[in-house]
């Protein structure tokens, strides 16, 4: 069993930064791949960007590469989303997620957490 804590939301003007961050309990945390997804109202979730168990894979949805990136602590049973240059649309509940090994761009994650509200001001 995981159990997943973000932190880190809230609200910024357009062009601003947020750093997102997930801790994960348990000792296996550097078994798990991880995943960020966000779901804005109406809408429904989708994949942001995901990260390997080593770290030595990243992938990223076409809308945030170049802009937001995924890295992970698993000394510190952590992943972070760092995300420059926001946009009004990137407005969202973000979500971390968690999955044995293999990254996956879909919400098939055994685990996920209960989300922080991200909000960009145009």
């Amino acid at each position: 069993q995981v159990q997943l804590v973000e932190s880190g939301g809230g609200l910024v003007q357009a062009g601003g930064s947020l750093r997102l961050s997930c801790a994960a309990s348990g000792r296996t945390f550097s078994t798990y791949a991880m995943g960020w997804f966000r779901q804005a109202p109406g809408k429904e979730r989708e994949f942001v960007a995901a990260i390997s168990w080593s770290g030595g894979n990243t992938y990223y949805a076409d809308s945030v590469k170049g802009r937001f990136t995924i890295s992970r602590d698993n000394a510190k049973n952590t992943v972070y989303l760092q995300m420059n240059s926001l946009k009004p649309e990137d407005t969202a509940v973000y979500y971390c997620a968690a999955r044995p090994f293999v990254a996956v761009a879909t919400t098939q994650y055994d685990y996920w957490g209960q989300g922080t509200q991200v909000t960009v001001s145009s």
